[in-house]
């Protein structure tokens, strides 16, 4: 069911050329306005993220803040990469969202089909996807333990699929690499334990596209993207595009070669760009409008049940921290100490991630690019968990919030 081709996405950009406004050179990176024309209402969160810059954590960032339905800031630091001429990171840039999509698309998704009463959370997902029920160890047979997987484990990180394999060293084609997630064992029986799993959102995204009868890209942005305004989101970018997308990668042995406007996630990239754990590129501008809509009860998108159903903390399996695709924050996250226990988010590996406090009427987005140049190995890089939950709590305090949740400890996970 994944595309193999990108055409899609070329078309789609060609269907909506002014979709980036009417000043290109400024909202695709290139504008070369001096900072010191600009007032930023967060100026310790953009010494933050300054700093970072100069440790090469990231080489760019952009940040936005929306609260009540207003957009309080859309700011942004450094270039796309460490060069001195190179193009500078705009409020407007598009990113690699990375694993932000399994909450932007994927969920979105699961969320609009099961409030139109197609999708079955607790249906086991074999009975749709019978190849499920195999088990590359044994794949004549049927796992017994995987009759009882379903879309909710899925989305729940619970399903018992391993965190992540890379198989795109012995998949070389989508159907191919599809077809191992699908076989791949399980690691521990299903409903026990709390795991983030991109084998389980891959799975997840092929039952999706099955129940819908309709590809992830195609129904995302019909169904969501547009619905809500969000003209710079898209998997796949047009050659046309990528030059004004930050490069998230000098490239490895699979792609040797500066990776810019293109996944970076490999097992993405072999299943053709589109996959229920990752592809999508976004800016802060569009994020922020599909955050909004959760905040408003589901707006013109979703039913205020919908909303409430996929945004609570799971109560099983014990500790968990997960919501229906989406995290919540506990004493340890990535948010900081301050965005309230009635919250959700999600990280990305590129160095993105969204928050949204549903008690404060919140929602904070950062991107980056710090998987450049070493694809996120690196030391400096890997700063970016020290840095996220930094810039969460100088942007909350700037905004008078200083009272630390108290809720329980969270599980480890990206």
């Amino acid at each position: 069911m994944y595309s193999v081709s990108c055409k899609t996405a070329t078309a789609r950009f060609s269907r909506q050329p002014l979709s980036f406004g009417p000043f290109p050179l400024k909202l695709l990176g290139l504008g070369t306005a001096p900072s010191f024309l600009h007032m930023s209402r967060f100026p310790a969160v953009d010494s933050l993220l300054a700093d970072a810059v100069e440790a090469r954590v990231f080489p760019g960032a952009s940040y936005g803040v929306l609260q009540s339905g207003h957009r309080l800031a859309m700011e942004s630091v450094g270039g796309f990469t460490y060069q001195p001429d190179s193009p500078r990171i705009q409020p407007d840039t598009i990113f690699d969202v990375a694993s932000v999509s399994k909450a932007m698309a994927t969920t979105a998704m699961a969320m609009k089909l099961w409030e139109r009463g197609l999708l079955d959370l607790d249906e086991p997902v074999g009975v749709r996807i019978p190849r499920f029920l195999r088990s590359s160890i044994v794949k004549a047979y049927p796992d017994p333990a995987k009759r009882e997987i379903t879309a909710r484990m899925l989305l729940a990180h619970c399903s018992g699929l391993p965190a992540y394999a890379p198989l795109y060293e012995r998949c070389h084609t989508a159907s191919a690499l599809l077809d191992a997630c699908l076989e791949m064992p399980l690691e521990s029986p299903p409903g026990t334990r709390a795991v983030y799993s991109d084998i389980g959102f891959i799975v997840l995204g092929h039952l999706l596209e099955t129940v819908a009868g309709e590809h992830l890209d195609s129904y995302c942005r019909r169904e969501v993207f547009a619905t809500l305004g969000m003209d710079s989101t898209l998997y796949c970018p047009p050659a046309e595009l990528k030059p004004f997308i930050p490069p998230s990668s000098t490239g490895d042995s699979l792609r040797p070669r500066v990776l810019q406007g293109e996944v970076q996630d490999n097992n993405c990239w072999v299943l053709g760009g589109v996959s229920g754990h990752a592809g999508v590129f976004s800016n802060i501008a569009d994020i922020l409008s599909l955050a909004d809509c959760l905040l408003r009860n589901g707006g013109t998108l979703f039913r205020p049940e919908t909303v409430s159903l996929f945004t609570a903390r799971q109560q099983s399996p014990p500790e968990t921290d997960w919501a229906l695709g989406w995290d919540t924050p506990s004493a340890a996250s990535s948010s900081g100490q301050f965005f309230s226990a009635h919250s959700i988010g999600h990280l990305g590996y590129t160095g993105t991630s969204v928050w949204i406090d549903f008690e404060k009427d919140l929602a904070v987005v950062l991107l980056t690019n710090r998987t450049y140049p070493a694809g996120g190995t690196d030391r400096a890089s890997k700063q970016i968990q020290r840095v996220r939950p930094r810039f969460h709590d100088a942007l909350m305090q700037e905004l008078g919030w200083n009272v630390p949740r108290k809720i329980p400890p969270r599980m480890p996970h990206e």
